[in-house]
């Protein structure tokens, strides 16, 4: 795969200055240069997720941003071909690409996963809560089984695996928190009872983190994919469902997996110091946009 210009703009190969660790936060910010912007040169990160679609995009770009990144997936096989695959498209990135199988339902798993990242970086900087679990069913028929299954996936593991993190980087007086929601956690749409609560109660956590962890230099965001051109939405979504999402998203497409890894991206780097509590969607307009109408139905 050819490395675009996006990605060229991240890092550009300079180090990046070290940020002194000398208790509480100062005022005097300084950016660094636009060339040196994003650079996560020394930065460690944490993706869940990671084996395939917007988890892999989200780590791809994590690396070629100089970070040190552990890749993490209930998914063995998928975890082993991801790393391969990367480590044959950036040269020279072994040494600072891992991976790991959790699941991340499972409390201890998710713990030992941010304890075995630390203990062999020395140092936790970013993680990226983006694993996640998408089941459509009607209200009346949900199976209560199935929401605690999803609440355990797309709300308790951040949860933990959050908090194991923040007890870390409140240590260093720095960290960046991503959570990977949903648009359906803002807006309601037939089929998503369970997935929508989970994803609207992942954007409250995102806030609380973020109200309680910023005095430590720990920030916490959360981005919210709309229509995205992944593996599972070119096989769930028929061509009707495609066409009324051109026809709702002002953009008038699907978004990318590297759009999404953009802003992830972006929250993650020290330019982002300032930025804690957002809710970021990044799709198309699509809920800036109520009941659209062509211009000949619209009443003079």
């Amino acid at each position: 795969m050819k490395i675009s210009v996006f990605d060229k703009h991240f890092c550009g190969g300079r180090h990046r200055p070290a940020i002194p660790n000398d208790g509480p936060i100062a005022l005097n910010v300084k950016l660094r240069e636009t060339s040196n912007m994003f650079c996560l040169k020394d930065r460690v990160a944490v993706v869940t997720g990671a084996a395939r679609g917007i988890g892999y995009a989200i780590s791809r770009q994590l690396l070629l941003a100089g970070a040190t990144v552990t890749l993490s997936d209930i998914d063995d096989k998928g975890l082993e071909a991801a790393h391969k695959k990367l480590c044959d498209e950036i040269p020279g990135v072994g040494d600072r690409l891992f991976y790991a199988h959790c699941d991340v339902s499972k409390d201890d798993q998710a713990v030992k996963l941010i304890e075995d990242a630390h203990a062999r970086s020395g140092r936790i900087d970013i993680l990226v809560n983006n694993a996640g679990m998408a089941q459509l069913s009607m209200f009346l028929e949900l199976d209560p089984a199935k929401f605690r299954q999803m609440m355990a996936v797309n709300l308790f593991a951040p949860f933990i695996l959050s908090q194991a993190a923040a007890r870390l980087m409140m240590k260093a007086n720095y960290g960046r928190i991503v959570n990977i929601a949903s648009i359906s956690g803002v807006r309601a749409s037939k089929g998503r009872t369970a997935y929508g609560s989970t994803k609207a109660a992942l954007i409250h956590l995102t806030k609380q983190i973020a109200m309680e962890m910023g005095r430590y230099g720990v920030t916490a965001n959360a981005v919210l994919p709309g229509p995205v051109d992944t593996d599972m939405a070119r096989t769930m979504h028929t061509a009707e469902t495609r066409k009324k999402y051109h026809e709702t998203v002002p953009a008038n497409r699907y978004g990318t997996e590297d759009e999404i890894a953009a802003a992830v991206v972006f929250l993650a780097s020290e330019e982002a110091a300032y930025l804690n509590g957002v809710i970021c969607p990044v799709d198309g307009g699509y809920l800036a946009a109520g009941i659209q109408f062509d211009d000949i139905d619209l009443k003079k």
